[in-house]
């Protein structure tokens, strides 16, 4: 990963507060988004100072591709472990609210909440019941191979 000498990536503190750590894809850190009405994750790339795709060297833009369908295994893995298949993903990198360039990767379905809309700003975040939430973890990070 390309970034200026001595800068270190740090994380959004919106991640943390949102979402639960997955863990690191050899680009991107990766996390389960804290709202049970969707399998979703988000991937951050752990460049420094990095806020839109093109400011991604070339290398790590095709890196990124690879994570994101990578990811997107792991989020219909968290949705059959949770008993809810994935219909469709939904990919987006908005940064409107949170400026670090980071990747939603939602599993959606015909019966969920927002469908067929977004789910950025839909309703209320759900949070998982935590044994729910163990399953939904082990069942992204063992697709992840993390």
């Amino acid at each position: 990963m390309a970034h200026a000498p001595g800068t270190m990536f740090e994380l959004h503190p919106a991640f943390p507060a949102t979402s639960e750590a997955v863990g690191d894809l050899p680009l991107c850190h990766a996390r389960l988004q804290a709202d049970a009405r969707f399998a979703w994750l988000v991937l951050i790339p752990r460049v420094p100072g990095v806020r839109e795709l093109d400011d991604l060297p070339v290398r790590d833009r095709a890196a990124l591709v690879e994570e994101v369908v990578r990811a997107g295994a792991a989020v219909r893995a968290v949705g059959e472990a949770l008993g809810r298949p994935i219909e469709k993903l939904n990919i987006g990198a908005l940064g409107n609210v949170t400026p670090q360039l980071h990747v939603h990767i939602v599993g959606r379905r015909a019966d969920d909440p927002a469908w067929p809309g977004p789910v950025w700003g839909f309703g209320t975040p759900q949070a998982y019941r935590l044994d729910a939430q163990d399953t939904a973890l082990a069942a992204a990070r063992t697709s992840l191979g993390l």
